[in-house]
């Protein structure tokens, strides 16, 4: 009697893995209908495409210094890795992390921390740049207005202001930096 009640238990479980295995066959509907060719969707860009892949290296203001930006769920984060400009620092290396920092659709703007006495504020609008692939040089620009903060040993602050223009590194760059 037990022999009888595992038949039909082995059969219902049989058929159920050949039901899961038919109806998740890997075929697209249309492949289904007899068509030859199968369709993959087309992408288009959303408003906010650019947010997940604009993270990277971008140039600064000399040759060999560079901002890093980070999108990661949608939180903008990063920081400027610059040269000492001061007596104190001259040619030193120096990174300023954001202290705040904002992505809204294509409008990035970000806030540094002060290191010996300067920081930086920019505001400006990412887009797209000539190179044609993400491992050319500019593949992502991002424009704006730098305003450059430094405080001197009396605690006076000056500010100057300019237009920039920040090229985002080839991927391969960034993909050689060790992280």
């Amino acid at each position: 009697m037990a022999s009888i009640r595992s038949i039909p238990c082995q059969f219902v479980l049989f058929s159920a893995l050949a039901a899961s295995f038919f109806s998740a066959s890997p075929c697209s509907a249309s492949q289904k209908r007899g068509n030859k060719k199968a369709t993959t969707p087309v992408q288009t860009p959303k408003a906010d495409s650019s947010r997940d892949v604009i993270s990277g290296m971008y140039s600064f203001l000399r040759e060999g210094e560079f901002v890093q930006i980070t999108v990661e769920e949608g939180k903008l984060s990063g920081f400027v890795s610059r040269f000492g400009e001061r007596d104190s620092d001259r040619d030193a290396f120096l990174d300023q992390f954001f202290s705040n920092a904002s992505l809204q659709g294509d409008n990035l703007s970000f806030t540094t921390k002060a290191v010996h006495g300067t920081w930086f504020e920019f505001s400006g609008v990412v887009s797209r740049g000539d190179a044609k692939t993400p491992d050319k040089e500019g593949y992502w620009i991002i424009r704006g207005t730098l305003k450059q903060y430094d405080e001197d040993e009396r605690k006076q602050v000056s500010s100057k202001s300019r237009q920039v223009t920040f090229k985002s590194f080839s991927q391969e760059a960034d993909e050689a930096q060790p992280k």
